[in-house]
């Protein structure tokens, strides 16, 4: 069943998502001419980078300056990952706009996530969401191991649909629903997709697909089918979930353009641009890691 629509939007989280478990030191200005190429690629949302606890991911630990550096451009909303209140301190120093809050679909991964439980997520955020809805910021908020868990298994979509729909009614102008691990099947993405549907405004529904088992695409066709038009991608396939065993491989953006564009959707992609930052983002990361010296 298509929308009426035949415009899908592309969310690039290779400066986050794809660079935060790179275990060399990427400088600053790679990650930064990254940022400044996907923006010239046409992406409209660029999740940037993670005010989580540098200790934690070190890697991302230069993200107010990357913020300050990066050249901004007008009608690109620049993500950001904010776990607490001093997250959205520094998120603050760094003038962002728009953030994203993180829970989980079971309690065995926020525990090992985060150290709580998934009421305890939304109590750590509770505050943030309040400050930046006062602030005018569009907020995200992302639902993990939506489709399978490496410490609980198999996920109820009931389970997934309650917690997106807490997100949702706590003023989350949008929710994505995060395949981890890369477990997903078709059959599990539409039953997934239909359920949180019925808590949440389709417009405002997002999904986030691994290719870890080779399914995204086939996933990402499961979900258009259900109604779904906002798509996680990263550049390059980079990243994946330092706290998810497993779940390395990320759809990778070019793929996921020249899927939906084959299929006669839009995606307002530059693909020349976005195939050159790429190879520039995978030289940058060569040098990091000493390759080829």
């Amino acid at each position: 069943m298509m929308s009426a629509s035949n415009l899908v939007r592309i969310v690039e989280v290779g400066p986050r998502d794809g660079l935060q478990n790179e275990p060399a030191p990427i400088p600053i200005a790679a990650k930064v001419r990254f940022i400044d190429q996907l923006s010239l690629a046409g992406f409209p949302v660029i999740e940037a980078t993670s005010f989580v606890n540098p200790k934690a991911v070190p890697q991302l630990a230069d993200a107010v300056e990357v913020m300050h550096t990066i050249q901004r451009t007008p009608g690109v909303r620049y993500l950001t990952l904010v776990p607490n209140e001093r997250g959205f301190e520094r998120a603050l120093e760094a003038d962002v706009d728009a953030i994203a809050l993180f829970t989980a679909a079971t309690e065995a991964f926020a525990q090992a996530n985060v150290g709580t439980s998934i009421d305890g997520t939304f109590a750590r955020f509770a505050p943030v969401l309040e400050q930046a809805r006062d602030a005018d910021m569009w907020v995200r908020g992302y639902v993990s191991v939506a489709f399978g868990c490496p410490y609980a298994g198999a996920v109820d979509p009931d389970a997934v649909a309650s917690v997106a729909e807490r997100l949702w009614e706590a003023g989350c102008d949008e929710v994505a629903i995060a395949d981890t691990i890369g477990s997903a099947e078709p059959e599990q993405v539409a039953t997934v997709t239909a359920r949180v549907a019925e808590v949440v405004p389709m417009e405002h529904l997002a999904m986030h697909f691994h290719d870890t088992n080779g399914r995204a695409l086939a996933n990402v066709d499961a979900a258009l089918a259900g109604g779904i038009r906002i798509f996680d991608s990263s550049a390059g396939g980079l990243g994946g979930c330092p706290f998810a065993p497993g779940a390395p491989g990320n759809l990778a953006s070019e793929a996921l353009v020249a899927h939906l564009e084959q299929l006669g959707y839009e995606t307002g992609i530059d693909r020349d641009q976005l195939a050159l930052a790429v190879g520039e983002i995978r030289l940058a990361l060569a040098v990091a890691r000493g390759e080829g010296a």
